[in-house]
């Protein structure tokens, strides 16, 4: 029996929250798998993020949350502890409760995103990638494609500092890519990847110019609602592989279930 005054608690935190598909995603997994567990999905406004931190924290039941825009790098104020994925990028995805009470933070944000190209069987050695966005997800996504051994990285972004940032993290922690700030334009490129939410209301403009968009580009759309984004769309239109939010989450979710130990298999 799920939902039980026993079972283990997990958030899915983000503002606005009623794009999430995570926690219907994660509760099909428990139910899948009879385990006393639930997920909610929780939200407040970023100026009461602090009060309204205060209160997870005190849930002694909250075993642990899933993270997203806009609080991605604000968690990282409030761990004790956190995997070298999420202290490259400043950034954490997820955060699992201590024994000690504490928080530790990972982020599976690049590494879903590797994998479910992989998936979709993309090679990304050697090739020249675009990233737009270099916020809490992007940041993530830029050191695993410079670390899955692309030659050439540029990183669009609107926030200067930040984007100069970014790529100063990534040359310095993988040398061999050539990173460099740049146009939110795919011209040349194999792969370009929207990691921003512009996308996500009917009315926005499309993140990327889609008239240098070419046969045979892959063309990633990280967002998960709308399923199919007016920029996959287009990018189908002109020839290239297009690809949404939803296969990046897929692949993520053997990888909370392992962080968070869904089935408790590791009890003291």
């Amino acid at each position: 029996m799920r939902g039980t005054g026993k079972a283990d608690v997990f958030a899915m935190l983000a503002h606005p929250v009623g794009h999430a598909k995570s926690p219907g995603a994660v509760n099909a997994v428990f139910e899948e798998r009879g385990l006393d567990s639930l997920m909610v999905p929780i939200t407040c406004v970023p100026e009461r993020f602090d009060a309204f931190w205060e209160g997870l924290d005190a849930m002694q039941n909250l075993r642990g949350v899933i993270v997203s825009i806009p609080y991605k790098t604000r968690v990282m104020e409030k761990v004790a502890k956190a995997h070298p994925r999420a202290a490259r990028v400043g950034a954490a995805n997820v955060l699992r409760r201590l024994p000690d009470g504490g928080w530790e933070a990972d982020n599976f944000d690049g590494y879903g995103f590797i994998m479910a190209m992989k998936a979709a069987g993309h090679v990304m050695a050697g090739k020249k990638a675009l990233l737009v966005g270099g916020g809490g997800g992007g940041s993530s996504i830029a050191h695993c494609l410079a670390e899955e051994g692309v030659a050439e990285l540029t990183i669009a972004d609107t926030d200067g500092p930040r984007v100069a940032a970014l790529v100063a993290a990534v040359q310095a922690n993988f040398p061999a890519c050539r990173v460099k700030v740049g146009p939110a334009d795919p011209v040349g490129m194999d792969i370009a990847v929207n990691a921003t939410p512009v996308g996500m209301k009917p009315a926005d403009p499309l993140p990327m110019p889609v008239q240098t968009i070419g046969p045979g580009m892959v063309i990633y759309d990280i967002i998960m609602e709308p399923a199919e984004t007016r920029l996959m769309a287009e990018a189908r239109a002109c020839g290239a592989h297009a690809h949404g939010g939803r296969p990046m989450m897929d692949a993520q979710m053997q990888a909370w279930s392992d962080f968070f130990d869904f089935e408790r298999k590791h009890r003291g």
